[in-house]
């Protein structure tokens, strides 16, 4: 698979024939004839190859003045994974829109994160997808009323306003024309779903590409999770999450087919970007079948995929409160680290409410952990000094660690920071930037699992060797840290 796939009509034709689902978010089919568009998987018959044709997103789709598919729903398919495997202008841009910046901000906000011209950014979207980012931002508000229609009894009006749009007629003329139908008709279609006594909370299905292995994903956050921000609790992983117009509380359980996950916002303005860090939370965008494919060409690790495929790098919903945790983890143990944290936490941390289970706080922002006074960290002063400086530039913009950081030149930022060497830097790209090809030859956990493989036990050997593995090292990484028996690599019970 590869950028502009839709391009290559033959090899669509030929996904959309075999209902291929490792397609779907990669490009969508329109049809000529009945003027609807699809993900490749359809389940209807599908039209003969000449009636068909191809675009890059959604959006460009219903530009083009196609509707959605009342049987396959394709804008709930997984997200494109090249924005998530990229670290360019488009890609940058659509995390952005994702994230919600369009519409708190407009098109001369995002560009102002971006560092371009809003005609520069208008005309790379264009030329790539087939749309704008009004275009864009569109169609994401289409699918957040569509979720809020279907799996809420808020009245419309409330729905209008918590999905971004400026009127309840926008909304309705926007609603009919992508689905073809009007908000109370889309309602009346819907499953009817007991809904929830909590306020403000909703349950949705996150889909994602097959195979999932969700031993290490959840394994990973549920063996870290800082108490008060995080747990384990019946099942799913639960944390707060900071959201631009109040706060939440997202609960993601695995599912053979999905993630159930379960939000509760103070705001429901913030639905689509709490979605969008859940997703980007558990990597779902990823292409499994593409990385596993890479990987399987080395003999050594062929055994390890071939065993649990699918696994993919546990990320984060909050950049800044990663990177603050990578320092806190410097050189001591997951426990030592998690109790670090806790501390900040109950000092510093924004309380909330959580009826439902034992998370109390919200995470420190970089503001509140710049007024922390050095002396009362309990930790080496060298160590003091890293974390000192890193949320001081946190907390005044001199550093910002977000969806539209630009991979090289962030990396370049935390290397001069001090006490910032590889393995921090390195795992806060992984983790925090989203960066797939991050690599960690010096973490202990890896050199010994490359050394019982039989793979170079030297930083120097393994990063020459793991070159056969870009650009998916990150996710090599998670191969190799499973080989060790640490309760990361483990589905919680």
């Amino acid at each position: 698979m590869q950028k502009g796939m839709h391009l290559d009509r033959e090899h669509c034709v030929r996904a959309v024939q075999s209902k291929d689902a490792r397609f779907d978010g990669w490009f969508f089919t329109a049809v000529l004839t009945t003027r609807i568009y699809c993900r490749p998987s359809c389940p209807v018959v599908p039209p003969k190859p000449g009636n068909m044709t191809f675009y890059p997103s959604a959006a460009a789709c219903q530009q083009a003045g196609f509707r959605a598919c009342k049987r396959c729903r394709p804008d709930t398919s997984p997200g494109s994974p090249e924005w998530n495997q990229r670290a360019d202008l488009v890609a940058r841009a659509m995390r952005l829109i994702a994230d919600g910046v369009v519409d708190r901000e407009g098109v001369p906000g995002l560009a102002a994160r971006l560092g371009y011209s809003p005609r520069q950014v208008e005309r790379q979207l264009l030329a790539e997808l087939g749309a704008g980012p009004l275009a864009l931002a569109r169609a994401q508000r289409a699918q957040t009323a569509r979720l809020l229609i279907e799996t809420t009894p808020l009245p419309m009006a409330e729905i209008a306003f918590a999905a971004g749009f400026s009127s309840i007629r926008a909304f309705n003329d926007t609603v009919r024309e992508v689905f073809a139908l009007s908000p109370s008709d889309l309602r009346a279609r819907a499953p009817k779903k007991s809904t929830s006594n909590t306020p403000g909370t909703l349950s949705l299905r996150l889909p994602f590409r097959a195979p999932l292995n969700p031993d290490n994903l959840f394994g990973h956050l549920a063996a870290t999770a800082v108490p008060g921000v995080e747990e384990w609790r019946d099942g799913a992983y639960r944390r707060t999450l900071r959201l631009p117009y109040g706060h939440g509380v997202a609960a993601l359980a695995p599912k053979p087919d999905h993630i159930a996950c379960r939000l509760t916002l103070s705001d429901l303005r913030d639905l689509p970007v709490a979605i969008s860090r859940c997703r980007r939370l558990l990597d779902l965008d990823a292409d499994p079948v593409a990385v596993d494919e890479q990987l399987r060409t080395d003999p050594f690790l062929a055994p390890l995929v071939d065993k649990a495929p699918g696994r993919r790098v546990p990320r984060t919903a909050d950049e800044a409160e990663f990177a603050v945790r990578a320092v806190l983890g410097q050189q001591v143990s997951t426990a030592a680290a998690r109790t670090h944290a806790a501390r900040l936490v109950r000092a510093h941390g924004t309380p909330v409410d959580d009826p439902e289970g034992g998370l109390t706080h919200l995470f420190p922002s970089p503001e509140a952990l710049a007024d922390v006074p050095p002396e009362s960290l309990a930790m080496p002063r060298t160590r003091r000094t890293t974390f000192t400086t890193l949320v001081g530039q946190l907390a005044d913009g001199t550093l910002h660690l977000g969806v539209e950081s630009d991979w090289a030149e962030t990396r370049a930022q935390l290397l001069a920071l001090p006490g910032f060497g590889p393995w921090t830097v390195d795992v806060i790209a992984m983790r925090a930037l989203g960066d797939p090809d991050a690599f960690l030859p010096t973490d202990l956990g890896i050199r010994r699992a490359a050394q019982e493989l039989g793979l170079p036990g030297t930083p120097a050997a393994l990063t020459a060797r793991a070159a056969a593995w870009r650009p998916w090292r990150a996710y090599a990484v998670q191969y190799l840290w499973a080989t060790d028996s640490h309760p990361i690599n483990f589905l919680p019970v």
